[in-house]
Formats: C-alpha cells, sequence, structure tokens
C-alpha cells in the first residue's frame, strides 16, 4: 500500500465539498439537490465511478466549474467518491440536502480552503483515508475574537 497526497484548490470565490456515495445515478441526483437548494447558486460536480468503466462522470449548470470538477475527482481518483465545487452559495445552503440524497454515504470537507486528501493505493484502487483542512490553530481566541465571531455571522445574515 501507498499513501498520496493529493493538493485540491477550489476555483477564486467557489468552496468545495468532497465526499463518499455508493451508485452512479449519484451525479444526477447531486444534481438536482444542488439545483433546487439555493437561489443563483452555480456549480460543478464529479462522480469517480468505481466499476464498469470506471469513469469520472460529471455535470453542472457552470461549465468551468463542471471542467474544474471533473479534473480534481481524476485527479484524487478513489472510487465512489465525488467533489463539488460551488459558486454564489455556501455549503451551509446544501450540505443538508446532500447528506438527504439517497446515494451519499457521508462528507470528508465542505471548505474554501486548500484541501489535501490523504489517498491509500493498493493493488486493487484507492480510497480516502482523510483530507487536510486549512491550517493549524495558531491559538485560542480571546474575548475580542468572541466578539469578532458573533458579530461577523450577524454581519453576513447567519444569525440575528
Amino acid at each position: 500500500m501507498e499513501f498520496k497526497v493529493i493538493r485540491v484548490e477550489a476555483p477564486q470565490d467557489c468552496n468545495l465539498i468532497l465526499g463518499q456515495s455508493h451508485f452512479i445515478k449519484t451525479v444526477e441526483d447531486v444534481y438536482e439537490a444542488l439545483a433546487s437548494s439555493a437561489a443563483g447558486i452555480k456549480f460543478g460536480l464529479a462522480f469517480c465511478e468505481s466499476s464498469g468503466e470506471c469513469l469520472v462522470r460529471h455535470d453542472g449548470n457552470d461549465e468551468e466549474l463542471r471542467k474544474r470538477a471533473a479534473e480534481a475527482a481524476l485527479a484524487i481518483g478513489c472510487g465512489h467518491s465525488f467533489i463539488i465545487f460551488l459558486k454564489g452559495a455556501y455549503p451551509i445552503n446544501v450540505l443538508t440536502q446532500l447528506k438527504a440524497v439517497p446515494e451519499v454515504c457521508g462528507i470528508y470537507a465542505a471548505t474554501a480552503n486548500l484541501l489535501e486528501v490523504i489517498v491509500a493505493e493498493t493493488d486493487q484502487g484507492r480510497g480516502i483515508m482523510s483530507v487536510v483542512d486549512g491550517a493549524k490553530p495558531k491559538g485560542v481566541e480571546d474575548e475580542a475574537g468572541v466578539k469578532w465571531r458573533k458579530d461577523f455571522l450577524r454581519k453576513i445574515g447567519y444569525k440575528t
């Protein structure tokens, strides 16, 4: 077995979601979940088929994001994994709907950070072991940090 680290960077002003599913129907069902989740959402998604032709299946309503998702999925290359690039919405706007898709087994990451996907490769194929999402903490927030966090969430409309 060999471990690899695959770096995935979301396009400018985008977030990404990396997950695991179990069936080729994932592409169409995830498309429908995303399209109905948030007004004005733009996205590209790709799914690594792990049997049959073993192709990267892809779709989306933004051609550049669709292309980038297919490239990232191919680089990760882990069976039954999927990746989504989102623009005009945040993961918080779509995660509930994604988790309700019957084919979705789980979500590894939802982030705008540079993501490192830790992959194990065996003779059979590849699997996602874990992810590294951004930088490590530099300390613990103080009272000014608490105030900033609370004010920020209200400023962007996620708390009242």
